[in-house]
Order: structure tokens, then C-alpha cells, then sequence
């Protein structure tokens, strides 16, 4: 059998048995075809079954298969795995998290190191340094991506012809398109005080000084740096001006798009799905582009770039196979047949997206023009994200004074890094 229900409410009791009967056998880590073998892989990602049997049909002949258990609880899941590694049957594949989390798995010695495939990847185009870099620990890579998923703009396109505007190229054009959709009694954006609340922060700050977002996540930058507040007070003045829905409204964000609610959603290309689950069109009905850099002068436009690891379990039965299949994952075979599978892009710029959409969208956030960088919950370690998340809620909900947000989050900041640095 090569599949199995997702079990979201799994025990974790029976995870050693659970991955005793899925794990391959078949001597993989010793040697022999890796085409011919069946690697045990584990994932969060229970909905995306059939891509992961269309996977298995694309990579027949020339690469493992995978014998596929999901998981619709993320917590579940997450306890799972690191249960799975106190045992003697570890995943030969599986999904995960960038950051602090596969940091941690990799201090234990739990993941495959998986640097000559980046170098490989990379040398023939298939994949950007910068995506790498999420990747990168202590100057080695981990894992490969699963997925990317760019933070771009969608817009009604409906809306900005009834209100005569067009897609800005500089933000400075982009503030003119909300002045006159205010002004038509229009919202412009769509925010959420919840799960994406950070992300008008991310955006703003990493268009205004690319550097000082960095920074915040190795603790060289503080939160009280002067250009730090100015992004909180651009972000503060959006919202004075009205640009923004109730972040409390219940509606899908889609839903809004769809019904031009809003004219405007920042969101990742995951929306695309989103938007066509509703039969919108893209290109019709919906388009989208990159949110112009706040920062005029500088000489690229930032694109906020959120990955999932697809991992290899070191010291797994079929870890050779495993890393036979993470190269194939890479290349741009296995992406188009993956980004036709899913309907959303791909990290390699080769691959083929038949969404027009998204494969301009693919173009621009590869190219030279444009700066990827880490999205916010990722970049920034977990004790300092978890009092960030309720401080930009909160600060989205009141449109208080941002001051006391930032202090609260530098505190924060301070007493990780103290212990940390």
C-alpha cells in the first residue's frame, strides 16, 4: 500500500509501530537502486495526498517512491517526528520546519546534511543562493525545499477598473492607488489580527531597509532602531488613513477579494488556490505583483519567500535513496510536475507554471531585480516570535502608539539573546 489515511489525532504511542510498519526495507542505505526503493516519507501535509501520488507516477524509473502517511494536526505531527527519532525506525523522508526548529533537530544529528546537492542545485540554475541561505547551518545545508511560496499583492482587477487605478510600480504610486480608493469609499487592504499579523511589519520594514530586517533576527539590530519605528510608524499611519478592513472581520480573506471588500490582499501564492477554489480567474478576475519596495533608492525590490523543508532522517534504513531523491526533487523535471500538480510555483525558475500569474510572479522574484528574504516567523527565533505575534495583534487591533509594542518585543529580544548569543 502506498499511501495511508491522515491520522490527525494519532498517539503518540504508536508512533514507533506506526513507523516500523511504514518504514522501507529494502536496503536503500547500503546501496542498490535508489529507483527501485520505497522510502518511508511523513508530512503535515495531509491534504496534498494525490501531488504526492502524482509525484510518484513523475518519478518512476528514475527515482524512490514515496510510501506517504499524513498528518492534519501540525502539533501532532511535530510530536511524532521527534518521537520517531527516539526509536531505531526514523522516516526516511519527511516534511518540516526552517529556522529554530531544524536547528534543533540538526544539533541532535537527526537530519542528512545535504550541501553537495545545493552546490549542484545551484550551479545548474535550479535554485537561487538566497533560498540557501534558510537552509544554512553553521555553513552547511539541510534538507531541500519542499515548496516556496512568494508574498506578493493580489488585487481585484474588477475594483481597480471601476476606480480607474492601475498597478503601482513604486510605492509611492502604491499609496496614490489607496488615497483614491479611500476616497471612492473603497478599503484597499485586507489585515488580520491573527496567524498573519506580522506580515504588514515584514513588509513594510523589509522595503524600507532590507539590513535592518535582517538584522533583528541575529540580534544586531534592535527593535528600537530608529528605522524600525518609522516602519511601525508607517504601518501606524496606513491605518489611521483607513487603509485597512477590520482586522477582526471573520470573512475568508478571498471571500473579500472576491466581493471587493478590499481591493488589495498581501498574502502568499498559496492565495492563488484560494482565489480559483471560488472560480475566480486569474488574470481576469484577480491579478498580482510584487508590493514595490518602500524605499525608492533601493536596487532591489524585497520579496518576502516562505519554505518548508523536505527533510532526510539521518541514519534512516534508505538514507542514500532519500538523498537520491531530494537531487531529483531539485531539478526541473520533478518541479514542473510538481507546481502542475499543485497549481502554484515552483523555487526552481526553470519549471514550468502554467498559471501566467504566478510564472511572471516566478520571473520577477528569481531575477536579479529582486531581494529574497526570510518571512518574519521563520527569521525570527521562537521566544522572540511568540511575544512579537501577540504584540502586532494587539497593535492592529488598537492602532495604539507603536513604542510600547517594539519595547515589549526588545525585551523580549534582549533576554533571548542574553542566554542565546
Amino acid at each position: 500500500m502506498r499511501t495511508k489515511m491522515a491520522m490527525a489525532t494519532a498517539m503518540l504511542a504508536s508512533a514507533a509501530l506506526a513507523l516500523t510498519a511504514c518504514s522501507g526495507d529494502d536496503g536503500g542505505g547500503g546501496g542498490g537502486d535508489p529507483a527501485e526503493t520505497t522510502l518511508s516519507f511523513f508530512t503535515d501535509k495531509a491534504a496534498w495526498e494525490s501531488s504526492f501520488e502524482d509525484m510518484n507516477g513523475a518519478s518512476e524509473g528514475v527515482a524512490p517512491e514515496l510510501d506517504f502517511t499524513g498528518y492534519s494536526d501540525p502539533t501532532a505531527y511535530d510530536a511524532f517526528i521527534k518521537q520517531s527519532f527516539r526509536t531505531n525506525e526514523r522516516p526516511d523522508l519527511f516534511t518540516w520546519h526552517t529556522g529554530d526548529q531544524l536547528a534543533q533537530l540538526v544539533d541532535q544529528g537527526l537530519v542528512a546534511e545535504t550541501t553537495d546537492i545545493w552546490d549542484e542545485a545551484i550551479a545548474n540554475g535550479y535554485v537561487t543562493e538566497e533560498l540557501a541561505e534558510n537552509y544554512t547551518y553553521e555553513g552547511a545545508q539541510y534538507c531541500v525545499p519542499l515548496n516556496v511560496v512568494y508574498w506578493v499583492m493580489y488585487y481585484n482587477t474588477q475594483v481597480f477598473e471601476d476606480n480607474g487605478v492601475e498597478v503601482p510600480t513604486t510605492w509611492e504610486e502604491f499609496i496614490d492607488v489607496a488615497d483614491t480608493l479611500v476616497a471612492n469609499d473603497v478599503t484597499p487592504l485586507h489585515q488580520m489580527n491573527i496567524i498573519f499579523e506580522f506580515v504588514w511589519f515584514q513588509a513594510i520594514l523589509a522595503g524600507l531597509d532590507p539590513e535592518a530586517y535582517d538584522g533583528l533576527s541575529d540580534g544586531s539590530v534592535s527593535y528600537t532602531d530608529p528605522v524600525v519605528v518609522e516602519a511601525m510608524e508607517t504601518w501606524h499611519q496606513m491605518q489611521s488613513d483607513g487603509y485597512f478592513i477590520d482586522p477582526g472581520v471573520e470573512t475568508d480573506p478571498q471571500v473579500l477579494l472576491q466581493s471587493g471588500d478590499v481591493a488589495m490582499a498581501y498574502f502568499g501564492t498559496f492565495f492563488t488556490g484560494q482565489l480559483n477554489d471560488l472560480d475566480m480567474v486569474s488574470g481576469e478576475d484577480y491579478g498580482s505583483f510584487l508590493l514595490p519596495a518602500v524605499n525608492g533608492d533601493q536596487p532591489q525590490t524585497p520579496v518576502v519567500v516562505e519554505t518548508g523543508p523536505l527533510c532526510v532522517g539521518a541514519d534512516s534504513a534508505n538514507e542514500e535513496a532519500a538523498l537520491a531523491y531530494s537531487e531529483w526533487w531539485m531539478t526541473t523535471d520533478a518541479q514542473t510536475a510538481w507546481s502542475e500538480s499543485r497549481g502554484d510555483v515552483s523555487f526552481n525558475p526553470e519549471a514550468t507554471v502554467t498559471d501566467e500569474g504566478l510564472q511572471e510572479i516566478t520571473t520577477q522574484a528569481t531575477s536579479e531585480d529582486s531581494l529574497q528574504m526570510r518571512r518574519y516567523l521563520e527569521a525570527t527565533p521562537n521566544d522572540i516570535y511568540t511575544v512579537a505575534s501577540e504584540e502586532f495583534g494587539a497593535f492592529v487591533t488598537n492602532n495604539d502608539d507603536p513604542m510600547g509594542h517594539l519595547q515589549a518585543i526588545q525585551d523580549a529580544a534582549d533576554a533571548y539573546w542574553a542566554e542565546n548569543s
